[in-house]
Formats: C-alpha cells, sequence, structure tokens
C-alpha cells in the first residue's frame, strides 16, 4: 500500500493546481522523520521488509514537496531542501549517537508534522485539497506496522513511534472529514 500511498494527494494537488489547506511544515517535517526512520533502521542492519517502504514513500514526498513549492510559486527552494535533506542524511550516519539521538526525536518531529497538518486545516477550514485516501491509507500503514514491528524486531521506541502515529494520522483523517462535510454542506446550502 505504500507504494501508492501519496499518489491519490498527488492527483488532487495536480487536478486542483492548489496546496491550499496542505501544509509545507508538515511535509517537511515528515520527510525528516522519514529519513531519520529509514536511516535507522538500515544502520542497525534491520531486515530490509520493516523498512523498504521508506525509501518509496521519501520518493513520493519528494514529489509533493515539488508540487507544494511550485503551486506557491517557490519552486526554487526545493533545490536547498534538497541540499539540507542529503546534508541532514549523512550527518545522522557520521556517529552513532548521532542516529540513536535522532531516532529518539523522530516520534516528536513525526508527530510535530501531524500537529502542524492539523494546524493548517485549523486556520484554513479546508480541506478541498487533501486526500482522505492517503490519509485512510497513512493511518492503516502505521496500524499493520505495529504487527510488523512487533513479529520482526520488537524494537520499543519502533512500536511507540507507530502507535503515535496511527492515532496522529487518524486524527487528521477525521479533521479532514470534517472540513470536506462542513464545505459540501456549505455549498448545498
Amino acid at each position: 500500500m505504500c507504494m501508492v500511498l501519496k499518489f491519490p494527494q498527488i492527483f488532487v494537488l495536480m487536478r486542483a493546481k492548489s496546496a491550499s489547506g496542505v501544509s509545507l511544515k508538515s511535509l517537511l517535517l515528515e520527510l525528516i522523520g522519514f529519513i531519520v526512520f529509514v536511516t535507522y533502521q538500515m544502520y542497525y542492519d534491520y531486515p530490509p521488509p520493516t523498512y523498504l517502504e521508506y525509501p518509496i514513500l521519501i520518493a513520493q514526498d519528494a514529489i509533493l514537496l515539488l508540487l507544494i513549492l511550485h503551486y506557491n510559486g517557490s519552486l526554487r527552494m526545493g533545490l536547498i531542501y534538497a541540499f539540507l535533506f542529503v546534508g541532514g542524511w549523512r550527518l545522522l550516519t557520521l556517529k552513532k549517537w548521532i542516529i540513536d539521538l535522532a531516532m529518539s526525536l523522530c516520534t516528536f518531529i513525526s508527530g510535530a508534522s501531524k500537529f502542524a497538518q492539523l494546524q493548517c486545516l485549523w486556520s484554513s477550514k479546508d480541506a478541498a485539497q487533501v486526500s482522505t485516501s492517503t490519509w485512510a491509507m497513512a493511518t492503516y500503514t502505521c496500524f499493520a506496522r505495529i504487527y510488523t514491528t512487533m513479529a520482526t524486531t520488537g524494537d520499543t521506541q519502533v512500536l511507540v513511534r507507530f502507535g503515535v502515529m496511527t492515532l496522529l494520522n487518524l486524527w487528521v483523517l477525521l479533521t479532514v472529514i470534517y472540513y470536506q462535510r462542513a464545505s459540501r454542506s456549505k455549498k448545498k446550502d
């Protein structure tokens, strides 16, 4: 499912030619969280099936980032973000304590990305360009990863991360549904 998780959001943005309601801050924090998480998994030689979807999710988020930057008129920032993400990724692997600390903060970073999206939705009250399918799949995949983590590594940090992300993804999903229904109700009136 992760192979196509961000496709609905990508298609919604391309169709609307607008990034209204989609938080750039949320996406940037999510990318940081994904990069830290996949680097941690690779650093400790976890089995590839425990993290294989993350490079695919990072690629999809990079496409979303470029779309958001394009529709916001700041596509040139993409090069700066690429430099920062690659540099940050390299920094993570310099010393063991750096990746351990980053992983300890990863749940907070990823959680902050969900709160940034919620804040964007609350302030704009506009979820028209936010894909419910993407958030539903994100909720499901995090929930499924709780099971796969228990069955493979049992890593407590990873289990906590997926538990928290499942709940926060569900919160964003419900908020998106709420604002989309409210918008439809206003249009009917």
